[in-house]
């Protein structure tokens, strides 16, 4: 029994890999519904008759769908049908974009120009994509005056418009006051 357990823990850990797909001689079901390779049903078959269909065609019997009642079994070349996956996998992961979270930092008292440089960086990492974390430091008594920082939150989000919406509005959170600013959705 002890043989059984441990043979039956490697299955599972194939099945893992293989995205839990019984290929073959791993098919315990008696009868299964067996696809062809054209898409066409050849029906209910028992499982020895579907293996042999299968091997007369020098292909792999594939359990596609197996809580169906019968089993839905499929002929295909399944080292192809892995290996276009995993291909289809790679190429959906190239297209994803991960989204990063940039920071921007102000103090409340900031001069004209140092806003603009630190307005136009915010833009440009909305442009690539990115979140925008705005964070207005205070020192010393600085905090008391928060509504400044909170008017000065306003107004980069007013000069970033175009480029991204407020996704969390100013709040105080210890000695900074954040915003969070996301990209616009682009056509």
């Amino acid at each position: 029994m002890l043989y059984f357990k441990a043979w039956s823990v490697k299955l599972q850990e194939v099945n893992k890999i293989t995205k839990s797909l019984f290929i073959n001689e791993q098919i315990r079901a008696r009868e299964v519904l067996v696809i062809d390779t054209d898409g066409t049903q050849l029906g209910v078959l028992k499982l020895d008759e579907a293996l042999e269909a299968a091997e007369n065609k020098s292909l792999d019997l594939v359990n596609v769908a197996p809580t169906a009642r019968p089993p839905v079994c499929r002929i295909m070349d399944y080292g192809k049908y892995r290996y276009e996956q995993s291909k289809r996998e790679r190429e959906a992961r190239k297209k994803q974009k991960v989204i990063t979270v940039k920071e921007v930092k102000f103090r409340p008292n900031i001069e004209q120009h140092d806003f603009e440089v630190k307005m136009k960086n915010a833009r440009r990492f909305l442009e690539d994509g990115d979140k925008v974390k705005v964070t207005v430091m205070f020192r010393g008594r600085e905090i008391t005056h928060s509504n400044i920082a909170h008017r000065l939150c306003e107004r980069l989000a007013e000069e970033v418009k175009e480029y991204g919406t407020v996704e969390r509005p100013p709040k105080l959170e210890g000695r900074n006051m954040i915003m969070i600013l996301t990209p616009v959705k682009s056509k």
